[in-house]
């Protein structure tokens, strides 16, 4: 039987694999998709978390497969407002852009060369329920239910999690006035590697690259969008921006809206919430699966050696404290974000955009700004 189970093969979830399974411990990931998700959604790795990576042997395959963000530009009208270099990192002075897929293939064959079942598809974790033992899981899957028993339970299991809502009923959700469509398309911008903002009047576009002349373009909106089209959203972009998009070379499009779930407490006895299961926060920024991933950095030597009979109380202690006020730092970091692209009649933009521009000329700002925005 494994030693942990953990629950969602997401790359928060693998990568919590793959350090344990490093440190010689026997793991079981559960995922209940049949296979990989080709969905791109999560695209930006930190230099943080690219240090965390680089550790665990694995970012020299993730970097030549992505785009190195080293900068990025502002602007408003069709006129630059600012720009900021994402260079303050010795060992990583970009953001890395790598599409999803991408990168949990990474992580799935990582883990796979040490165990090749280490990655149970097909498992729907049913109940976890904590025991004298251990802890005992149930999972549906296609030939059946499937029980383990195992000493501890890590949740990756994603912002919907079940398991968080069983031990943490009732955690408060705070919804945010920001909805965005985003999608994929052919770069022909000239923009090369930048990421762009474009600060309008009636709400912010982003813009980013990705490898194979591709760029991601997110457009905030005021309400749901139920059923967001290329060519909608390709229109959207040209009358903001002037930007013109060729809609039949669209490889993505999803609709989302913004909600944040914090969970101050992350360890309930043996079972331990990772990621967006622990804390939900705006996508704006890129911040959540970079999160999860030095969660699960911070977490895999305390396991280690709870593994090997330590006493970890006061490490786990700590380990909840920091990383909660982590979790608070993004998520207020990506509410500045959302903030900055809510609509603004044009005076008042050009206002904001002019006192934006002034601030970062200086360094002290700079630096600051450029630290929070890659996580630094």
């Amino acid at each position: 039987m494994p030693e942990v189970v953990i629950v969602g093969a997401g790359p928060v979830g693998l990568f919590m694999g793959l350090l344990l399974l490093q440190r010689g411990h026997k793991v079981r990931i559960l995922e209940r998709r049949n296979v990989r998700s080709q969905r791109s959604r999560a695209i930006g790795i930190h230099p943080p978390a690219l240090a965390e990576l680089a550790r665990a042997g694995i970012a020299d395959q993730l970097i030549p497969a992505g785009v190195r963000i080293k900068r990025g530009v502002a602007y408003s009208r069709r006129r630059q407002v600012a720009h900021l270099a994402f260079d303050g990192d010795a060992g990583f002075p970009f953001i890395l852009a790598v599409p999803q897929p991408v990168t949990e293939e990474v992580l799935e064959q990582a883990v796979l060369t040490i165990d090749h079942a280490a990655i149970v598809r097909g498992a729907d974790v049913q109940e976890v329920t904590e025991q004298p033992t251990g802890v005992h899981v149930l999972a549906d899957g296609p030939r059946g239910v499937r029980e383990l028993t195992s000493r501890l339970v890590v949740a990756a299991d994603g912002a919907h999690s079940p398991i968080r809502r069983k031990f943490l009923p009732g955690l408060p959700e705070r919804c945010y006035p920001d909805c965005y469509v985003m999608g994929d398309f052919p770069d022909t911008t000239g923009h090369s590697s930048d990421a762009v903002l474009y600060l309008e009047p009636q709400g912010i576009v982003e813009s980013f690259p990705l490898p194979g002349n591709v760029r991601r373009w997110v457009v905030r909106f005021g309400a749901p969008e139920k059923h967001p089209t290329a060519d909608g959203l390709a229109a959207l972009v040209e009358a903001r921006t002037g930007e013109v998009l060729d809609a039949t070379g669209n490889s993505m499009l999803s609709a989302f809206e913004v909600r944040s779930q914090l969970a101050q407490k992350m360890v309930h006895g043996r079972v331990v919430l990772l990621g967006d299961a622990a804390h939900e926060i705006s996508p704006i920024g890129g911040q959540g699966m970079n999160l999860g991933w030095l969660d699960a950095a911070a977490l895999a030597p305390i396991i280690d050696s709870s593994l090997k009979g330590m006493d970890v109380g006061r490490q786990l202690a700590s380990f909840e404290k920091t990383r909660a006020k982590a979790a608070m730092r993004a998520s207020r970091q990506a509410g500045l974000n959302m903030a900055l692209g809510r609509p603004l009649p044009p005076r008042a933009m050009s206002a904001r955009n002019a006192l934006f521009a002034s601030a970062l000329e200086i360094p002290a700002v700079s630096g600051l700004v450029e630290r929070r925005f890659t996580m630094r």
